[in-house]
């Protein structure tokens, strides 16, 4: 029996990580003889001269959503599971929320997938309309340990799967010894925490003036966050904006110690492809982060909001080789969890244990 499966989320070409995994599992699922699986994006291109009309705001809200409504229409129906992608706060509420009562229209099981590190601010916030749409889907699926006992605190029974990492896109480099090149990898969004990154890198190039960091990411913090790069006087320091995902694998192969600051997070990708291509993480401990990181064994890990501490983190890995050495092989390990391989017959079950339960 075929399993005819719609996967709903943000355009390929947003560079996310909801859109990133959403791509990934479309394209591994679409390799596989029994699954016959299409895509509809919440944001939706309109054709033509109205595509003029999302370039106001406002409208461009209204015009999307629309076009987005319609769409789930006229594609709901030819599935039998509803793969929904989702995000927190209002962002819940236009694109997956649409969806679900789309797929319960049309009386097809909703698989609600939630990625969100700041879920549990999410329920608190909002839970009158988060808990119907939760409980109105006929399972949550969750990328890690953590969102599951997130959800279970509101009394929502979650499942996890995995994020997924290609490991063939990564090549693995052995840092020995490491040198003073920094990346960070995060949008540039407060809650990123890439001004900690930059405090840090500033007491990191008082003692090693050659040191070099490259911040990779777009967002709303980026005026903010190169006035401080100014205010600090960071020599060495780039802003690269926006990277294709397939570009940025040069970015991690050139450097040599991963920096993330965040100071709300779940599963980020970006530390799981650090550990795929050999580059050692140091890092903060929020939300998710201790779930999928062991201290000194796959990365270091530092309170959040401690910029002194991670500063501190990164001169350890630049002076003692032999715990570098240790946390690069541990973690290019810990990273093959991640791997299709693994997690193919989980969605494969799940999806099929649905369409069993419909019929």
């Amino acid at each position: 029996m075929s399993l005819k499966i719609l996967i709903i989320a943000a355009s390929f070409d947003i560079l996310g990580g909801q859109a990133i995994q959403a791509e990934r599992l479309m394209r591994h699922l679409q390799q596989e003889p029994s699954v016959d699986v299409a895509f509809v994006p919440i944001n939706p291109r309109l054709p033509g001269r109205l595509r003029k009309l999302q370039s106001i705001k406002y409208v461009r809200t209204i015009a999307t959503s629309i076009l987005y409504c319609l769409k789930l229409l006229r594609t709901v129906p030819k599935f039998d599971v509803i793969h929904i992608f989702s995000a927190a706060y209002l962002s819940f509420l236009i694109a997956p929320a649409p969806a679900i009562l789309a797929g319960k229209l049309f009386r097809k099981k909703v698989l609600l997938n939630y990625h969100s590190g700041e879920a549990e601010d999410h329920l608190r916030r909002w839970p009158r309309s988060t808990r119907w749409f939760i409980k109105m889907s006929d399972v949550l699926v969750v990328p890690s340990e953590y969102l599951v006992r997130v959800f279970a605190k509101f009394g929502f029974k979650a499942s996890a799967i995995y994020n997924l990492i290609e490991l063939d896109k990564f090549v693995f480099r052995e840092r020995k010894p490491l040198r003073p090149i920094f990346l960070s990898n995060r949008n540039l969004e407060a809650h990123y925490g890439v001004d900690c990154v930059l405090r840090a890198f500033a007491l990191i190039q008082r003692q090693v003036p050659e040191a070099v960091l490259k911040v990779v990411g777009r967002g709303s913090q980026r005026q903010t966050l190169e006035k401080l790069k100014d205010e600090l006087g960071l020599e060495q320091t780039t802003f690269a904006g926006r990277v294709e995902h397939e570009e940025i694998i040069r970015y991690y192969e050139e450097a040599d110690i991963f920096l993330n600051a965040s100071r709300v997070d779940n599963q980020p990708l970006s530390i799981l492809e650090a550990f795929a291509c050999g580059l050692p993480v140091v890092t903060t401990n929020a939300g998710g982060i201790p779930f999928i990181v062991s201290h000194e064994e796959t990365a270091l890990m530092v309170p959040v909001n401690d910029c002194e501490a991670l500063a501190a983190a990164a001169m350890k890995l630049l002076s003692d080789c032999n715990t570098a050495t240790t946390i690069i092989q541990k973690a290019r390990k810990e990273s093959t969890k991640y791997r299709w391989e693994l997690l193919k017959d989980q969605w494969l079950n799940l999806y099929r244990e649905l369409v069993e339960k419909k019929s």
